[in-house]
């Protein structure tokens, strides 16, 4: 079989993929249209040990009701539970999912969303076809077609998006003007060591728990993943917390430092589009 025989192979594996992948959707049989979605409430929070495990997240106990029966269940995110609960306070909304009629199989997500159709590997799939057209050209018909066909849409979709991007950036300066600052007190600091199978090389990840009170009173506990320049030794330390009123979750311990790194990002997404915009220019000129 020649290349163009695999490329077709390519093309029709990812393709009936993409196929079946939209037809359950349009059906509502996709494991996203089958997920109940409803509101929990964080009842408890149990402070981490110190140097114990950050996989785990911090110790809840969560309570919601079944939209279906209307039944209550109270719960903790022991074990696998869904997204690792890294910021709690008494009274926090946070996402519970299960599958349909299955309340106890739930799973804890950060926010509350109404999720999606389950059209993400379907999407990924057509993709993928689209990758073995445009590769298809370019060894037909020359490499400008690669340009043309991998960075022409990319520019379009920065160019469609940068906007957005903008106004993104610019409310979230104004969110870090807008935000309160009260004492935190870094409570503990969990650890988790990894040891890599192949060379038996040890990395240890660390990271610093931190307790602070919010203005109207809610006692948070979070992880503390970055602005800390000694995690190691940061137990015990007293700390500065920026966060956002209206969602405590959203915390920082360097406004400043915070500010620069989102107008860099904003910088890079320019040169970005720029840089793609100019290869797909480039392969049009080329044809």
């Amino acid at each position: 079989m020649g290349w163009h025989g695999y490329l077709v192979l390519w093309c029709g594996v990812f393709g009936a993929v993409a196929l079946v992948g939209y037809g359950r959707s349009l059906a509502g049989m996709t494991r996203a249209q089958r997920t109940v979605r409803t509101e929990g409430r964080i009842e408890r929070v149990d402070e981490p040990r110190h140097g114990s495990s950050p996989n785990d997240g911090i110790a809840v106990v969560v309570s919601f009701q079944d939209p279906a029966t209307g039944q209550e269940f109270t719960v903790t995110n022991d074990g696998e539970r869904g997204e690792r609960i890294s910021v709690a306070w008494t009274g926090r909304e946070i996402g519970v999912h299960y599958p349909r009629g299955r309340p106890h199989a739930f799973r804890f997500a950060n926010h509350l969303s109404e999720g999606g159709r389950g059209l993400g590997w379907p999407t990924f799939a057509l993709f993928l076809v689209y990758a073995g057209l445009v590769a298809v050209a370019a060894i037909d018909r020359g490499w400008p077609w690669a340009l043309l066909g991998f960075c022409g849409p990319w520019a379009l979709s920065g160019a469609y998006h940068l906007p957005g991007n903008v106004r993104d950036r610019n409310r979230r300066i104004d969110a870090l003007a807008a935000m309160a600052a009260v004492p935190g007190r870094v409570v503990a600091v969990l650890k988790s060591v990894t040891v890599d199978s192949n060379d038996g090389h040890t990395s240890t990840h660390l990271v610093p728990v931190l307790t602070f009170t919010t203005l109207d009173g809610r006692a948070v506990t979070a992880y503390c993943e970055s602005g800390l320049p000694d995690p190691a030794g940061s137990r015990g330390l007293d700390v500065t917390i920026h966060y956002a009123p209206d969602d405590p979750a959203d915390f920082v311990l360097d406004v400043e430092a915070e500010r620069r790194s989102w107008k860099r990002d904003m910088a890079v997404n320019v040169v970005g589009v720029l840089v793609v915009a100019t290869a797909a220019v480039v392969g049009v000129v080329a044809l």
